[in-house]
């Protein structure tokens, strides 16, 4: 009886070598980022999409960004005085928690808060979001743009709409979103073939370190 694909086993030890070593690397990285760059900081993403943070990169090729889990980032730079690798520099690892990221740069601290409160880019808001504004269909036919093949797809996301003549017609008025109301996937889907982009692609710098030992926050705690 031939073996089962599911009983096939594999080498803890060769995995735990893997993530040692991977782990190994992006401390390296990290250290050697913290010799080449005057300043260290630690941003969070609002309505993170991967599209728009490569934008951000290709603008910032003088600079370098990391992600990474938190606990290997903070371990690198040293959670402590007794291990940190310059001097005040635990202060900022302490802060790297939740959904994060690093910005390792040149660039004066003032430049950089400059160009991340002057940047943000439209972007469809993904479920689990408040709407920013209320969004209504009128009664009547939609635009072309809306092919009589995805009539059945608009009905089954709540749509009140049916098929005349081979146009979508929309039954009655209907609210798809209000403002302030927690979006569900059936309404981020709408917003999307409806072209709302309510949602605000955004870095936020929280803390920054500077190799003169400078720590500070740049949002009030």
């Amino acid at each position: 009886m031939p073996k089962s694909k599911r009983d096939k086993k594999i080498s803890l030890t060769k995995t735990t070598k893997l993530g040692s070593k991977l782990k190994q690397s992006v401390m390296e990285n990290l250290r050697e980022a913290v010799t080449k760059y005057e300043h260290i900081f630690v941003f969070h993403t609002d309505n993170m999409r991967n599209g728009k943070l490569k934008d951000v990169r290709n603008e910032w090729k003088d600079s370098r960004f990391f992600f990474g889990k938190n606990k290997v980032m903070s371990y690198a730079l040293g959670k402590s005085a007794q291990d940190e690798i310059q001097t005040n520099l635990h202060k900022l690892a302490l802060k790297i928690e939740g959904q994060c990221g690093l910005l390792f740069t040149n660039r004066t601290v003032d430049d950089v808060i400059e160009w991340f409160d002057n940047y943000s880019e439209p972007e469809f808001p993904r479920a689990g979001i408040r709407a920013a504004y209320t969004v209504t269909l009128d009664e009547g036919p939609l635009p072309d743009t809306f092919i009589h093949s995805m009539e059945p797809s608009l009905r089954q996301l709540g749509l009140p709409t049916s098929l005349q003549r081979g146009v979508i017609q929309v039954l009655k008025s209907h609210t798809i979103c209000k403002e302030g109301s927690i979006i569900t996937p059936e309404q981020s889907r709408l917003l999307k073939l409806f072209g709302h982009k309510m949602a605000q692609f955004k870095i936020v710098l929280r803390y920054v370190w500077s190799k003169d030992g400078q720590f500070r926050p740049l949002l009030d705690e």
